[in-house]
């Protein structure tokens, strides 16, 4: 058994159903799943990156950014249905490499899945607390700068210099607060979800209404900003980067389906959930960056409370507005914090499980039926990223991750195809092999245009997950022993 072997579909399925061990409860349908990534995805996007990328790569034309990336999405979408319709086990993307590609690729996607999901929930804890100390401090509550502040940066050379600040204390209580939350349990965890995503739609569609009477159509002129003699810095090239960086915002798809071996009836849920997520995310991002573009100039958007800053900048009186983000802002993230947590402890759960990581990382408390042990070490890095690092940073990293993960997805459909034709299928990716082909290819060309920093240290990341692999993984691997 080397390191191409590959885990049986018989065996996947088996343990979706708990195999020897205790089971996970199937307590999540379709309005729930679909929450998660609505939750998960608004926010990341709308209160994280739309300023960010505006400012610095696409302008205005950080709408196509949304719309290019969504169209990836779509592609990696269909692919990631037939998986999770055949295969319900919680893994996500790593375990569907396991039975295409075999153990050695599903190490590398599970180990990018964690560079993904510990960089989200940090990068997004770093945004709720941006909202907070600004929304406290405009009702005279200071918070000190060297307690809401990462004492690292990147700066425009693209190195890390210190900031003089101590910790970002309110991203790391936060994130300590969202992994107590899914330690009592994932359909406790769902109630508050569903009910704060409802909230948060609501409350983006109002404020999408409000500015439409104050946009100002000459702040979209140019809506794609010449580019400036560098590649990926405003132009088309800068569209494609942007899109690249703002594939992060989509990865509640990823964060659905790692879901699926809690699913009630998965083969009909997991697929519907995935299509409505990306449905609903995609209008939500055009319609809120058309009118943050619109009501504020964009090259003063690049902080990590975009709404808010143009709130406060846009001519009209909009300050009830600025109310409402901070609350949604303060409760709608949250979600996101703990999709990004919960998907982490599950491909924690799987490796564990399989052998290729400690096999506590997949044991389950017998009080909450949760797997406690991974939880607490995925919430504990998540808080100390958070305390630590900047927000410009996380953003490219975590999405060449999710870029990564996708395309192996879509490819692997295809080697399916051909080895498994007969395999009961609930739901099949149309149009094969076209639709995963556009989606590898969508995928890689959004990696191509990040920056060879991003590159570089996922090369670092994944040199690291090699040492672990060939130095654990490998000699523990519950294939080897008992070969499915």
């Amino acid at each position: 058994m080397g390191v191409w072997s590959r885990k049986s579909i018989e065996t996947l399925k088996r343990e979706a159903h708990g195999g020897d061990r205790p089971a996970l409860v199937r307590s999540l349908g379709v309005l729930n799943l679909t929450a998660f990534g609505v939750g998960n995805t608004v926010g990341a996007g709308i209160f994280v990156l739309t300023g960010t990328v505006a400012a610095l790569r696409a302008g205005p034309a950080v709408t196509l950014c949304f719309v290019l990336a969504s169209v990836a999405c779509f592609f990696a979408g269909l692919c990631y249905a037939e998986y999770a319709s055949m295969v319900p086990v919680a893994g996500s993307a790593y375990s569907y490499a396991y039975a295409t590609f075999g153990e050695l690729i599903a190490w590398i996607i599970g180990w990018c899945i964690m560079f993904e999901y510990l960089f989200s929930a940090s990068l997004v804890a770093i945004s709720w607390s941006g909202y907070v100390t600004a929304s406290i401090g405009d009702l005279g509550i200071h918070l000190p700068a060297l307690l809401a502040n990462a004492p690292l940066q990147a700066d425009a050379a693209g190195h890390i210099v210190l900031t003089g600040a101590w910790i970002n204390l309110p991203a790391v209580l936060v994130t300590l607060a969202c992994t107590a939350l899914l330690i009592a349990g994932t359909q406790k965890s769902a109630m508050v979800n569903s009910v704060i995503v409802v909230a948060k739609v609501l409350a983006i569609l109002v404020l999408v209404a409000a500015c439409l009477p104050h946009i100002e159509t000459r702040l979209w002129h140019p809506f794609i900003p010449p580019n400036t003699g560098k590649l990926g810095d405003f132009g088309w090239s800068g569209v494609l980067r942007g899109a690249g960086i703002v594939f992060f915002a989509y990865i509640g798809f990823d964060g659905v389906s790692t879901l699926a071996e809690e699913a009630k009836n998965p083969q009909r849920t997991m697929p519907l959930s995935l299509g409505l997520s990306l449905l609903i995310c995609t209008a939500l991002y055009v319609a809120v960056s058309l009118a943050v573009t619109g009501i504020a100039d964009y090259h003063l958007l690049n902080v990590p409370d975009p709404l808010y800053q143009a709130l406060s900048l846009a001519h009209a009186n909009l300050t009830w507005l600025k109310v409402l983000v901070a609350i949604v802002a303060g409760f709608g993230l949250i979600p996101v914090i703990l999709l990004s947590l919960l998907g982490q402890i599950r491909i924690f759960y799987a490796m564990g499980r399989d052998g290729l990581l400690p096999e506590a990382l997949s044991r389950c408390s017998e009080r909450f039926h949760t797997p406690h042990i991974g939880t607490l070490v995925t919430g504990v890095t998540a808080a100390a990223i958070a305390g630590f690092f900047p927000l410009d940073l996380l953003g490219e990293l975590i999405s060449i991750g999710t870029l990564m993960a996708f395309a192996i997805v879509c490819a692997g459909i295809i080697m399916l195809r051909r080895r498994m034709p007969d395999m009961h299928r609930p739901f099949r990716t149309p149009w094969v092999p076209l639709i995963p082909v556009l989606g590898v290819i969508s995928c890689v060309v959004l990696m191509v245009f990040l920056p060879i920093s991003t590159w570089i240290r996922l090369a670092v990341w994944l040199a690291i997950g090699f040492i672990i692999y060939f130095g654990y993984g490998r000699r523990h691997s519950k294939l080897r022993v008992e070969p499915a």
